[in-house]
């Protein structure tokens, strides 16, 4: 089975969001290592966001218990970014018989897009 999910996110409402509720926010939806790696970047934590939402799209989150913090959106030292699932979300993966899920995400100034593909 193949899956795809795509978003696109305003990063201005992430950057309100981080500047309203900070660690509220960021704890709920960030993990340690995100945050670390996005030193902060409205932008970055932007497609984070944007491709979190693309793989819950991927899972069919509809009817299933999936927090933020269970779907990882890190980067390898090359930049290339790639996903980590945790709990249920890595427990949903496993009831769809996939395997991985593949994402790539970009942004501009105003917007921020992802787009995963479980395998």
């Amino acid at each position: 089975m193949i899956s795809v999910g795509v978003d696109i996110i305003e990063v201005e409402r992430i950057r309100l969001a981080l500047a309203r509720w900070q660690r509220r926010f960021s704890g709920r939806v960030y993990t340690k290592d995100e945050i670390e790696n996005c030193n902060g970047d409205p932008s970055s934590l932007a497609t984070r966001f944007a491709a979190k939402e693309a793989v819950m799209k991927v899972l069919g989150t509809g009817t299933h218990s999936i927090k933020w913090r269970e779907i990882e959106i890190l980067s390898n030292d090359s930049g290339k970014p790639f996903v980590k699932l945790y709990g249920n979300a890595s427990t949903r993966l496993k009831e769809l018989h996939m395997s991985e899920v593949a994402i790539s995400i970009s942004d501009t100034r105003d917007y921020a897009v992802a787009t995963a593909i479980g395998t």
